[in-house]
């Protein structure tokens, strides 16, 4: 049965993206797609913190040119989609679910023959734990391909929190686990915070007009959502063994992006992955931010194609 609730963005039609709704590990995802319905192969997009499915809108078109079915859903907690009230429901163990359970409803609408993951920042953490227990056997369905953007290995992102250099850069973590404070903050003042985040660390900032600014400020003050999108945070650290990753081994292809710029996390966050991940191809992008997917798209899409075609 179709869901009657809005939307947090709407798509201009010239994209070929389409919206809805998709009932997934017992939530609903809102969830923007492009490309044949009934096409066999899968591109599943995970945005990141304080993002939307929004933040894919240059690679969806173009994915859904090369004859990839796109999907973009909203996590859980984000925008409209449903939103859990508890921090343990933000665990990592339910987060790898909503990905195995959001490609079990594709194939059930239409079989998927392959599937592939793109993955920004909080996505990509979702997505590196996803790849390396599929490989391990958990899901249904094999992963193909994996696209990871600004976010290290977990295995490399422990090495460097070891380091003061990282840690101080991941200070927000840590301030996130405060009860309250982080969501007022980040929601105040029209989420100032918000709007912070995009354009205080971008480089090109003509990226984020405050078009494109109200569209994440306004998703970020819907009711709960702040709360939500901070709770990863808080059961990150407070549910770190929610599930078992074991060698970290991720045995897919998989093509690392990452803008230098990135205020967050620092180059030493690309150093050594190989180690965990053989057949890895990384792109060092300068003068890009963290955000770069969306700062730097025509980079990102030019990269993302060649390696699909070599592939």
């Amino acid at each position: 049965m179709p869901i009657d609730r809005p939307f947090s963005w709407q798509p201009d039609a010239a994209t070929g993206i389409r919206q809805r709704y998709v009932r997934a590990n017992g939530l609903d995802f809102e969830l923007a797609e492009a490309g044949d319905p009934a096409g066999r192969r899968l591109a599943l997009c995970l945005h990141g913190f304080p993002e939307l499915n929004y933040s894919w809108r240059y690679q969806m078109p173009l994915l859904a040119e090369r004859g990839w079915r796109v999907w973009a859903p909203n996590s859980r907690g984000y925008g409209m989609s449903d939103r859990p009230d508890r921090v343990r429901d933000y665990g990592m163990d339910h987060l790898t679910a909503d990905v195995g359970a959001l490609i079990d409803a594709a194939a059930a609408e239409s079989p998927v023959d392959e599937v592939m993951i793109l993955a920004h920042d909080w996505g990509a953490i979702i997505a590196w734990a996803y790849a390396i227990l599929q490989g391990k056997g958990h899901f249904a369905h094999p992963l193909q391909r994996l696209v990871i953007m600004n976010v290290p290995h977990p295995k490399v992102m422990a090495r460097e929190l070891r380091r003061w250099e990282q840690l101080k850069k991941s200070w927000y973590v840590f301030f996130f686990q405060l009860p309250g404070l982080p969501e007022r903050y980040m929601a105040a003042n029209d989420a100032a915070g918000v709007r912070r985040a995009f354009a205080g660390m971008a480089v090109d900032k003509s990226r984020f007009g405050k078009d494109v600014l109200d569209v994440y400020a306004r998703a970020a003050q819907q009711p709960g959502a702040m709360t939500a999108m901070v709770n990863y945070y808080r059961a990150l650290l407070r549910h770190r063994d929610a599930v078992d990753l074991g060698d970290a081994q991720v045995k897919v292809p998989t093509l690392m992006v990452w803008g230098e710029e990135d205020a967050a996390l620092g180059l030493g966050c690309t150093v050594g992955t190989d180690q965990w991940v053989p057949r890895l191809e990384l792109h060092r992008l300068p003068k890009v931010s963290h955000w770069v997917q969306q700062e730097a798209p025509e980079k990102v899409n030019a990269i993302l194609e060649d390696w699909l075609d070599r592939a």
